[in-house]
């Protein structure tokens, strides 16, 4: 269900980038709002309701719900959220101690040497 619920949103994304990239800008922006200019320009105009707006809204009310709905359904997920929540067995025995080593580590094994003969 998680899985399917992901897909959707990531189409319901993909649709709504589309959406926004493809609509024409008011114009002004962010640079008619220092021009002390009246509320028309800050506002904008009231502009015909396309196809493309319908669609912006559409996929942005889907993409927030779902979005929402994913949130909650991961946060209530069956792992715990605490060590303590969790059932943690205690350590059963102890380890093992490590073998003591009786001759020190060479780095390099030399080859045995032959004693010189005897003169």
């Amino acid at each position: 269900m998680f899985g399917v619920l992901l897909a959707i949103l990531a189409i319901d994304a993909v649709i709504l980038g589309a959406a926004v990239l493809l609509q024409a800008g008011q114009g002004g922006g962010l640079a008619s709002l220092g021009g002390g200019s009246g509320t028309e320009m800050i506002m904008g105009g009231r502009q015909a309701v396309t196809l493309l707006t319908k669609v912006t809204w559409w996929t942005g009310g889907i993409f927030l719900g779902l979005g929402l709905i994913l949130a909650v359904m991961s946060a209530h997920g069956g792992a715990p959220r605490s060590v303590l929540e969790g059932s943690v067995p205690p350590p059963s025995t102890q380890p093992a101690p490590l073998p003591i080593q009786t001759q020190p580590a060479t780095p390099q094994q030399q080859p045995p040497t032959t004693p010189p003969p005897n003169r």
